[in-house]
C-alpha cells in the first residue's frame, strides 16, 4: 500500500524531486540520529534531575524566598506600616481636614460668592460695552470681507498647485514604471519564480526527509533505550534479585531463627525478670515505711496519731507538758513515745525512763 501511494505521488512530480529525495534522506538520517539521541538523553537526565534536585531546590528556595522576603514584609505591613498609616491618617484628619473644612466654608465661599457677584454685577455689563459690541463691528464689517478675499485667492492658488502637482506626477509615474517596474516584473517572473521554485522544492523535501529522519531516529533511539534497559536488568537487577531471593534471604532467615529471636526472648525475659524485682523491691520499701512509722507513730486512729499530735504540739511550745490523763511514755512523764524520741535529750539529763 505504501509502495503504490509513493508511486502514485511520484508520478505527479518532476524527475528532480524524485532523484534528490532518496538521497536527501539518507544525508539527513545519518545526521539525525545521533542529535536524536543525544536529545532523548538529555530530556531523560533531566527529568530525572528535575524530580531529584530541581523540584525539592526549588521548594526549598521558596520556602527561604517566603521566609526571608514574604513574611518580614508582611509582618512590617501589618505591625508597623498598618498602624503608622492610621495614626498619619488621623493625624491628617485632626491637623488638614477640619482646618481646610473651615477654611472652605468660612473663608472660601464668602470670597467666591463676593467674586460671583462682581463678575456678575460690574465685569459683565462693563465687558459688553467696551470689549463685544466693538469686536463684533470689526468682526463683521473688517475681518469678513478680508477673510473672503483670502479665501478666494487661496482656492485659486490650490488649483494652480494640483494642476502642476498632476503633471509632475504623471511624469514620475511613466518613468519610475518604465525604468522600475518592468524590468522588475521581468526578473522577477523570469529568474526568481524558476529559483523560487527549485529552492521551494529542495526546502519541502529538506524539511520532509528532515522529519522523517527524526521519527525513524526517535525509533532507533528507542529501541536502543530498550536495549540497554534490557542488558542492565540481565547483568545487574536479575543477578541482584536471585542473590537476595536464593542467598540472602534464607541465610536472613536462620539468622533470624538462630540468634535474634533468642536473643530477644532473653532479652523480654530479662526485662520481666528486672520489672518483677523493681516492684517488689518497691513493695518491700513501702512495707518497711509503713512498718517504721507504724513502729514509731502507731496505727492510724490510735494513741500513735494523738502522739503525733501532741510531738506537733511540742514542736511549737517547748515548754508545754502533756495532760494527765495522756498515757504514760518512756519518761514516765506521760509524753508518748514520739515525743519521747524528741525528747530523749531531756531523758539523758535528768530524768530516767519509766521501766528501766
Amino acid at each position: 500500500m505504501d509502495l503504490e501511494t509513493s508511486r502514485e505521488r511520484s508520478g505527479g512530480e518532476g524527475c528532480l524531486v524524485v532523484a534528490l529525495r532518496m538521497p536527501v534522506r539518507i544525508v539527513v538520517l545519518v545526521l539525525v540520529v545521533p542529535v536524536r539521541m543525544v536529545w532523548d538523553a538529555l530530556v531523560v537526565a533531566g527529568r530525572f534531575l528535575g524530580d531529584t534536585v530541581l523540584r525539592p531546590m526549588g521548594r526549598a528556595l521558596a520556602w527561604v524566598g517566603r521566609a526571608v522576603f514574604v513574611w518580614p514584609f508582611v509582618a512590617l505591613w501589618r505591625w508597623v506600616l498598618v498602624p503608622l498609616g492610621t495614626a498619619l491618617r488621623w493625624l491628617g484628619a485632626v491637623l488638614v481636614v477640619v482646618p481646610a473644612g473651615a477654611l472652605y466654608r468660612w473663608v472660601l465661599t464668602p470670597l467666591g460668592h463676593a467674586a460671583v457677584w462682581m463678575y456678575a454685577r460690574v465685569l459683565t455689563p462693563l465687558g459688553h460695552g467696551l470689549l463685544v459690541v466693538p469686536s463684533v463691528w470689526l468682526y463683521r464689517w473688517v475681518l469678513t470681507p478680508v477673510g473672503h478675499a483670502l479665501a478666494w485667492c487661496g482656492r485659486g492658488l490650490v488649483a494652480v498647485g494640483a494642476l502642476l502637482v498632476a503633471g509632475i506626477g504623471a511624469a514620475l509615474y511613466w518613468t519610475v514604471r518604465v525604468l522600475v517596474v518592468w524590468p522588475a516584473y521581468a526578473v522577477w517572473r523570469w529568474v526568481l519564480a524558476p529559483v523560487g521554485r527549485v529552492l521551494g522544492v529542495v526546502a519541502r523535501e529538506a524539511g520532509a526527509a528532515l522529519g522523517h529522519a527524526w521519527r525513524v531516529a526517535g525509533y532507533v533511539s528507542l529501541a536502543v533505550g530498550r536495549a540497554l534497559a534490557a542488558l542492565f536488568r540481565w547483568t545487574v537487577v536479575e543477578p541482584a534479585r536471585w542473590l537476595y531471593r536464593t542467598v540472602l534471604t534464607p541465610v536472613g532467615h536462620a539468622v533470624r531463627d538462630a540468634v535474634l529471636r533468642p536473643v530477644a526472648e532473653a532479652a523480654r525475659a530479662a526485662g520481666r525478670v528486672a520489672r518483677e524485682t523493681l516492684r517488689l523491691v518497691a513493695a518491700t520499701a513501702r512495707q518497711a515505711r509503713r512498718d517504721v512509722r507504724r513502729a514509731l507513730l502507731g496505727d492510724p486512729g490510735t494513741a500513735g496519731e494523738q502522739g503525733d499530735r501532741e510531738v506537733k504540739g511540742a514542736k511549737a511550745a517547748p515548754g508545754a507538758y502533756a495532760p494527765a490523763d495522756a498515757p504514760a511514755g518512756p519518761c514516765g512523764n506521760g509524753m508518748s513515745g514520739a515525743s519521747w524520741g524528741n525528747r530523749a535529750g531531756t531523758c539523758a539529763q535528768g530524768e530516767r525512763p519509766a521501766g528501766r
